[in-house]
């Protein structure tokens, strides 16, 4: 993908000047909030990307979206506006996630349900994310109604999987390789 070894350059001087102004949190709620609205909207990506639309729009359009920004984020903004490099915001903020999550030890999850999980069950996982791996982790919530119940966990290369389609493959399975249930 282009410019992402720009993003990570840029993702991880954004990252060490908000470790040192004792903003990284902020800077990372930014991120994320800037990462989620770019991948939402269409409209805004291709404004980014835009090679016709002036620099001074881009700016004053992403100041006026995003009003609470950090100043080291409205800084970092600033930066990549001045260095032709804002079409790639939204790779930075997703690298900055990435490096904040990282250094503060928090995992990547992702939970694959039949219904969409409510703050309960969600804290439920959470729970279940640092039983198994002993570290903090983000939730991703995917619905695939196939699993019929249950979750299927994913933590990085590690998969739990408590679905009800995955159990009744496995007792499917055993019934077949049964000598006395397949004479029957």
């Amino acid at each position: 993908m282009r410019g992402t070894r720009a993003a990570q350059r840029y993702a991880k001087a954004i990252l060490s000047l908000a470790k040192d102004k004792n903003s990284a949190e902020a800077v990372n709620k930014d991120m994320i909030t800037i990462s989620k609205t770019v991948l939402n909207s269409r409209d805004l990506e291709n404004m980014l990307t835009s090679p016709v639309v002036k620099d001074s729009i881009k700016k004053s359009a992403l100041l006026e979206i995003f009003k609470d920004l950090d100043t080291i984020t409205k800084g970092a903004i600033d930066i990549m506006i001045t260095n032709g490099r804002i079409s790639i915001l939204h790779l930075v903020a997703r690298q900055y996630i990435v490096l904040y999550n990282d250094l503060n030890n928090v995992r990547q999850a992702v939970v694959t349900t039949a219904i969409p999980l409510d703050g309960q069950l969600k804290s439920i996982v959470l729970a279940k994310v640092k039983e198994l791996t002993g570290s903090e982790a983000s939730l991703k919530n995917i619905v695939d109604e196939d699993i019929i119940g249950g979750f299927v966990l994913r933590v990085g290369d590690m998969q739990y999987d408590a679905s009800v389609s995955r159990n009744l493959t496995r007792l499917k399975r055993e019934l077949k390789d049964n000598t006395y249930v397949s004479k029957i």
